[in-house]
């Protein structure tokens, strides 16, 4: 069967997770072309990918570029980064469905989403809840497919230096020797598997809404490798 060629766009490809599944689409050439949304200019020397610097708060005028067969959204913050609960709210929650708002009426196929281990639109912690919220909303729009995966404590080389996760990120490595059993979906995971396991699952033909536990995006990038 002839491999039909698709086209994709990526926000957040400069964030952790975003910047591998951006080099991993182009590795495994699936895509005649894919738009990256970021902030601030980056340089990409493969002609199949256009980077377009955006501003977020207008997203809505960058309609057209959500007119391709999948939409990956890697957006994300910390409390600490943007400085209030309601910046916070606005890259994880106003942003991404915004964002699948526009795909639902530009006919995407896809939309695959990042959100968190412990996601909870009822949990009593704040970074949790809007996790939660984010996915029920997006889950109630028309998307043919929705996939939306809940990695634990992300792993890999950041552009800026969080000294917390970086002490965290330490002891995950040691502590994921002994995450087995009961432990195992707590286990850290490296933003690269996360990538590999979205970049996956954008190759299926599932439909409706598909959720991955962290231990479960593992299995996935594993297989696919």
């Amino acid at each position: 069967m002839k491999n039909i060629k698709k086209t994709a766009l990526i926000l957040g490809a400069t964030g952790l997770v975003g910047n591998e599944l951006g080099k991993l689409l182009l590795q495994q050439k699936n895509y005649e072309k894919i738009h990256l949304l970021v902030r601030r200019p980056i340089t990409s020397n493969n002609s199949t990918c256009e980077v377009h610097v955006v501003d977020f708060e207008q997203l809505h005028t960058y309609k057209e570029l959500f007119q391709v067969t999948d939409v990956f959204c890697c957006l994300g913050t910390t409390i600490k980064k943007a400085k209030s609960k309601k910046a916070f709210r606005k890259v994880d929650y106003e942003y991404p469905v915004e964002a699948a708002k526009m795909a639902c009426e530009s006919g995407a196929e896809k939309f695959l989403i990042i959100t968190a281990m412990g996601s909870n639109p009822k949990s009593r912690i704040f970074y949790n809840q809007v996790k939660g919220e984010v996915e029920e909303s997006i889950s109630k729009l028309t998307i043919p497919s929705i996939h939306i995966f809940r990695p634990s404590l992300l792993l890999g080389k950041r552009d800026e230096f969080r000294f917390g996760e970086k002490i965290a990120e330490k002891a995950s490595i040691l502590l994921n020797l002994i995450m087995v059993g009961p432990l195992r979906p707590f286990k850290a995971i490296e933003a690269k598997n996360v990538a590999a396991a979205m970049a996956s699952m954008a190759r299926t033909g599932k439909s409706g809404v598909n959720i991955y536990p962290s231990h479960e995006i593992e299995r996935i990038a594993k297989e696919n490798n």
